[in-house]
């Protein structure tokens, strides 16, 4: 299943012995498909291939698919310590070797994270107009909210139309919302609607032209299907690496996609791209598991 967190702002082991390892990791998969930091990619790796078996994970299997991505063993090395300091993954020392196991805390994110990226595809035929509205004032003593209110929101899928207006056609988050605001301690500084957008103001097209960057979303989406367009893995080793690559550009679009309904973006292409991913990743995902249940083995 895929693994995204919602924004807020080690130990030495053996590698796998060689009859594991006969494929040597490559450096990169595709240049038109973002590389993607140290930390997104394991958090990838811990969402796609070990949250689903419930098992441990060898340091020396989180550093070589790290390094078939491109991750140099030592920057490899350090987001594994992170990970841990953060406290999302605990070590088990076994010997020379460290696993490693997943805390609830990541478990967390991986079930309301990935719930998002699903929800990509949706057409949202079901929208019936109705936008949430929030007008949120900053006091100068909460002004460090500022930047985790923002990406919080964005995460919601609420555009910024003009300052301090956000809206969002996903009405059902406002409890998502509402947890945001009062974790921050903006509650009582925010006034909340929903409505329709009237007929005497600045019309919904607008509105959405403004609140929003689609045109550089729309490119993206497109360069990632010209990227998966070009994706041939030869091998169990290139499509567990082409896997991993693809599900972490797609668990980064929730970031910027506010998935629009229907009514208002028809035949998205973001849509389009998730519903490919998504077909990509169940016809890898067997070899992919088979891969990696090789690898990580002591």
């Amino acid at each position: 299943m895929p693994s995204t967190d919602p924004p807020t702002d080690h130990q030495e082991a053996q590698m796998p012995t060689p009859g594991a390892l006969e494929t040597s990791p490559r450096e990169s998969v595709d240049s038109t498909l973002t590389h993607g930091s140290a930390r997104s990619l394991l958090i990838t790796i811990l969402g796609e291939l070990v949250w689903p078996t419930g098992q441990p994970v060898w340091t020396s299997t989180l550093v070589y698919v790290l390094k078939g991505l491109g991750i140099e063993e030592q920057t490899a090395r350090q987001a594994i310590a992170r990970a841990s300091a953060s406290g999302w993954i605990t070590p088990e020392r076994q010997g020379r070797e460290v696993r490693w196991t997943l805390t609830d805390k990541l478990v967390h994110i991986f079930e309301t994270g990935s719930r998002r990226v699903y929800s990509l595809s949706d057409p949202f035929t079901g929208w019936d107009g109705t936008w949430l509205a929030l007008w949120t004032i900053i006091p100068q003593s909460l002004r460090r909210s500022r930047r985790p209110l923002y990406a919080g929101l964005t995460w919601a899928g609420f555009g910024n139309p003009v300052p301090g207006l956000w809206l969002t056609p996903h009405v059902e988050r406002s409890d998502e919302v509402g947890r945001l605001l009062e974790t921050l301690g903006l509650k009582q500084y925010t006034f909340a609607f929903t409505g329709n957008v009237g007929a005497i103001g600045i019309p919904q097209e607008e509105i959405v032209e403004r609140g929003w960057d689609l045109a550089t979303l729309r490119s993206r989406y497109e360069q990632v299907w010209e990227a998966m367009d070009a994706l041939h893995p030869a091998d169990a080793n290139e499509t567990l690496f082409a896997h991993i690559r693809v599900i972490s550009e797609w668990q980064e679009f929730p970031r910027a996609d506010p998935q629009l309904p229907e009514a208002i973006l028809p035949d998205w292409v973001g849509r389009r791209v998730a519903r490919r991913i998504e077909a990509l990743r169940a016809q890898w995902t067997p070899v992919v598991r088979r891969r990696f249940a090789e690898i990580n083995t002591p």
